[in-house]
């Protein structure tokens, strides 16, 4: 991982509970395979597990030469794609990710985004701080409130059911359109299996949970942003790349839709885009992961799933290389 994830994620607790479970030296942090040391080369050759994290490496055929006894990859953070290669799989290596836990606080951030959206806070929040005076709710917006809206999931992923978990105390109908996803369990969670056209068409919010793939990149382009209801709120905590973002733009500019974007494409935004001042847009800089105390979540689930591993029982939150095609 890198030095920064290490300060990050590894706290002192962590690393104590780390160094209980696994023969580990604490101060060897591996950032890359270039170049060969002696020494280095020596603990690689006797390694049968790496505990990764953001930044590390890719784990291509020429690394795991280096690492004859590897067996089993921990990652304490989220999607294995930027490390773990074919050459992996082909070894026959277990892989562990702590996905299940960094997918509960985006799932906190959209829960909160689509309770305030339907309530219309923000768009509240700015009438009032330009009114320094009395504002009348009811008559700027008598349609407000979560009570009987619908909204709509677009990917139901490991953030995706957690937020329809979330859901489940409201007053609301939730629709879900996931072409990978079992309707019959979508129904068993409480959504309601949904074409994509129909959900954006019905929503009075859409959330994004699908993974950036090929199929999905600009999945919500222009026809599509204008089936969504006049008033609809676009929640996006998943990838920018997933919206037309020139197209949303033209929509939020023209104050037709609203949105809560914690990704955007680019990543961060130009200096100049509207997008920073519209009155029906929160920006947020990708705060819905995994940040603070929540990086204690990802360390401690990796190194349970380690503890697995050492007694010889099954990874809670295996990877299956065979869902990597469709998933984050």
């Amino acid at each position: 991982m890198s030095p920064d994830t290490r300060a990050a994620v590894l706290g002192d607790r962590t690393l104590a509970a780390l160094v209980r479970v696994a023969d580990v030296d604490p101060d060897l942090l591996l950032t890359g395979f270039a170049g060969h040391d002696a020494i280095l080369d020596a603990r690689l050759a006797r390694a049968e597990v790496l505990f990764t994290g953001w930044g590390c490496p890719v784990l291509d055929a020429d690394a795991l030469h280096r690492m004859p006894r590897l067996r089993a990859v921990v990652h304490a953070a989220g999607s294995v794609k930027g490390h773990v290669t074919e050459a992996c799989w082909e070894r026959g290596l277990l892989v562990s990710s702590a996905a299940a836990a960094n997918a509960l606080p985006v799932a906190e951030y959209t829960l909160a985004a689509i309770l305030f959206a339907n309530k219309r806070v923000l768009e509240a929040a700015h009438a009032y701080r330009a009114a320094r005076g009395p504002v009348d709710p009811l008559g700027r917006y008598p349609a407000v409130g979560n009570y009987g809206r619908t909204v709509g999931l677009v990917g139901a992923s490991r953030v995706g059911r957690r937020v329809l978990e979330l859901l489940r105390p409201f007053d609301l109908r939730v629709l879900v359109h996931d072409p990978y996803a079992d309707p019959a369990e979508i129904t068993s969670l409480g959504g309601e299996p949904c074409g994509l056209d129909e959900l954006l068409g019905r929503s009075h919010v859409v959330s994004l949970h699908a993974p950036e793939l090929p199929g999905t990149r600009r999945l919500l382009d222009a026809p599509r942003l204008a089936l969504m209801p006049d008033g609809a709120t676009l929640v996006n905590t998943a990838r920018g790349a997933l919206v037309d973002t020139a197209a949303l733009t033209r929509e939020l500019v023209a104050g037709r839709l609203h949105a809560v974007l914690d990704h955007t494409e680019p990543e961060v935004l130009p200096a100049g885009s509207p997008l920073y001042d519209l009155p029906n847009v929160l920006l947020t800089p990708h705060v819905a992961g995994s940040l603070g105390r929540e990086l204690d979540r990802l360390a401690v689930t990796a190194v349970e799933e380690l503890e697995r591993y050492a007694q010889g029982v099954g990874f809670r939150y295996p990877v299956d290389p065979g869902r990597l095609a469709y998933s984050a």
